[in-house]
């Protein structure tokens, strides 16, 4: 198969900084779509991968997996996709499309693996994909989605990650009008789940331990704001939450956010992969109450929210850099210095 160089941003090493690197992608297939690339947001998994927080990295490694861009080039057989078209590419582009989860939509639990947009492995070329942060990408036509054209493009970006990651447990849980819903933590993550809970008619209440982030989550679509540290406050709503989702990032107690939850009410977990501190059983045997996680959503939904998204002008709230600006970035984002999420202008690359 032949090869196509592109122009990209990656890191060689876990202690190495991203710099300028070309890469190859293949050649358009029949099935394939080429996107030219316009913006790129930046995920904290994008930071992890880089440095090998996981331990699962691979080397070079271009991250990226909120993309936004044009159609540049289809395959003979797409149908759904022409040139010129806007386009968005999640953290999926391919998956095994014949085990149980692949044929309830719910790519992202392929029992055979889905393969990710970067570091996941490339059955074309062998190695590992390369992600967004690059002048271009080919992907299959079913791993492709369109974006609604009335939105504002840049914004869009982290819809792919940061968006589904927080509609898709709002939609399987079933959040409905005049449900009393938290969200926990006011990052990337946090922001986008009040602002879709706010649209499907729930009366949202953003949690956080940071009083100062009070107005910013009312201008987001917050009725209220509660203060996890101020007991009393939180005794106040003991008891009174339909549904809470948990984007805290990192290892933190779940103890007195279960307390919030009504009998037989859920908290999803989405934003730490890693170990919890322990939870009291009695906690929720003492009112059938759940503690579940979720990861972003399957393409099927994932349509589905950018076109909820198109209907109620929903965009994330970004702070635009060059790519060469991405390492500043990096260290900006693990110092919560950032509102909400960055989004690369992917023109920069070609100066």
């Amino acid at each position: 198969m032949s090869k196509i160089e592109v122009k990209a941003y990656g890191a060689q090493a876990k202690d190495a900084a991203l710099e300028p690197l070309d890469i190859k992608r293949r050649e358009v297939l029949d099935d394939d779509v080429k996107i030219d690339i316009l913006y790129c947001g930046v995920c904290h998994s994008d930071i992890h991968q880089v440095r090998n927080d996981w331990g699962n990295s691979k080397y070079p490694v271009v991250p990226g997996h909120e993309i936004v861009g044009r159609v540049l080039e289809v395959g003979k057989n797409v149908t759904h996709f022409k040139e010129g078209d806007l386009v968005g590419v999640g953290c999926m582009v391919d998956s095994c499309q014949h085990c149980d989860a692949c044929n309830e939509g719910l790519e992202q639990y392929c029992e055979n693996g889905a393969t990710m947009t970067y570091n996941g492995k490339d059955k074309h070329l062998g190695g590992h994909t390369f992600g967004g942060y690059s002048e271009t990408v080919i992907v299959k036509e079913d791993f492709v989605l369109s974006v609604p054209e009335n939105l504002d493009t840049k914004a869009t970006a982290p819809l792919l990650c940061a968006g589904i990651t927080t509609y898709s447990p709002l939609r399987h849980w079933e959040v409905e009008e005049g449900d009393k819903v938290g969200v926990i933590g006011l990052g990337g993550l946090g922001h986008m789940g009040v602002k879709f809970a706010h649209a499907m008619g729930a009366h949202v209440v953003m949690i956080t331990t940071s009083p100062d982030k009070s107005e910013d989550a009312k201008k987001l679509g917050a009725d209220e704001v509660l203060i996890s540290k101020d007991e009393e406050a939180m005794k106040k709503h003991a008891g009174s939450f339909d549904f809470l989702l948990n984007t805290v990032p990192v290892k933190h107690d779940l103890n007195p956010y279960i307390q919030l939850l009504k009998r037989d009410a859920t908290m999803v977990i989405v934003g730490a992969i890693e170990p919890l501190e322990e939870m009291h059983g009695g906690s929720l045997i003492m009112g059938r109450k759940s503690v579940a996680g979720s990861v972003i959503g399957g393409i099927e939904e994932t349509q589905e929210m950018l076109d909820f998204c198109g209907e109620h002008d929903i965009t994330c709230d970004v702070e635009m850099i060059d790519i060469q600006n991405i390492n500043e970035a990096y260290d900006r984002v693990t110092s919560s210095d950032v509102k909400y999420r960055f989004v690369i202008d992917m023109q920069s690359l070609k100066n």
